[in-house]
């Protein structure tokens, strides 16, 4: 029989035995800087990364940063300063094609989220004829998000609904308010952000159209360089990630606080409205679309038109191949019926 001197022995070994296997896992952990360009909801897989523990769990002792401009993110990718981070299609193929080394090794969300907010009193396609929609500028996202969100309706953009060069969301809410414009492209939720709230309906979604229109959108970038010489780092990144979709799936309300702890006046109406549209949108398997990359690369080329680059050069598809035959996506997520 052990008396009350030993099983205080016993506390005390089981105690070091625990404080030396966390500082094992500690020595173990990988220092890496990860960027993520946005506080909003469709951003939160990289911070709810970190919040959740994720990283960590992977052997990533992870320092998210926040870098608004994707340009500032990419040529910090570019320089090393962060080891991965988030970047649209656009970001990789602008980069790439004026000599960078930037490579999508996933993408988490491969379509432009947008959704078409409308006047309260339109109710379907046929209300919104012959009115007009403000966008910020011409061949901007908000123009191409637009064109297709009508499309999706059976419309035809600068025909049936036209289509107006307004400026920033500022004065896109203003002129909505007003009734200059009878509806805009915006992220999911983002109309509830607008102080004082503004009378709306949605007339379509991207996250609820049977074929969305492919971009690249929220994407783990990283240069080949790196991915070369720490092809581990960057796997566990992604399977942190992957793990994080889940979470975000499948726990609204530990989500919904989360992205509330990144994003000031993020209202119960935009934590529900856009975590249902992101909680569709976010990709299983999260390989790149080549179909949206090829979109914003030849965009690129139209900048540099000497460049030999390829979808191929700006894609690595191996690590999620590699992730998904081992069969750790069906671990997380279940298989699949």
């Amino acid at each position: 029989m052990i008396n009350s001197r030993g099983y205080r022995q016993i506390i005390a070994a089981i105690a070091l035995v625990l404080i030396g296997l966390a500082t094992g896992n500690a020595h173990s952990q990988e220092s890496i800087r990860v960027a993520y360009s946005s506080t909003d909801a469709l951003n939160s897989l990289w911070t709810i990364a970190a919040d959740g523990g994720f990283y960590k769990k992977h052997g990533l002792d992870a320092e998210v940063v926040y870098i608004g401009s994707t340009t500032v993110a990419v040529s910090a990718i570019v320089a090393q300063d962060v080891q991965i981070g988030n970047a649209a299609g656009s970001g990789v193929a602008n980069a790439a094609v004026r000599g960078a080394d930037t490579v999508s090794v996933a993408c988490f969300i491969n379509t432009l989220p947008y959704e078409l907010v409308v006047l309260d009193n339109i109710k379907s396609a046929e209300d919104l004829k012959g009115k007009s929609i403000g966008i910020s500028r011409f061949g901007s996202v908000s123009d191409v998000a637009a064109r297709e969100l009508l499309k999706g309706l059976g419309l035809k953009p600068m025909e049936d609904v036209k289509i107006l060069q307004v400026g920033g969301a500022s004065e896109r809410a203003a002129g909505f308010s007003r009734k200059i414009i009878a509806g805009f492209p915006s992220p999911p939720g983002n109309v509830h952000l607008i102080p004082g709230g503004l009378p709306h309906r949605i007339l379509a979604n991207m996250a609820d159209s049977e074929k969305p229109y492919p971009l690249p959108f929220i994407c783990a970038v990283t240069t080949k360089r790196y991915l070369a010489r720490n092809r581990p780092v960057i796997k566990r990144a992604v399977m942190a990630l992957i793990e994080t979709g889940h979470f975000f799936k499948t726990n609204k309300d530990a989500t919904q606080k989360l992205i509330a702890k990144y994003l000031r006046g993020a209202n119960k109406a935009y934590l529900d409205s856009s975590y249902e549209s992101t909680a569709k949108l976010i990709e299983r398997v999260p390989y790149t679309t080549r179909e949206g990359m090829k979109i914003q690369l030849e965009d690129a080329l139209k900048q540099n038109p000497g460049s030999k680059m390829t979808v191929d050069n700006l894609i690595d598809d191996s690590i999620v191949r590699e992730i998904e035959k081992e069969g750790f996506i069906d671990k997380v997520y279940g298989k699949r019926g």
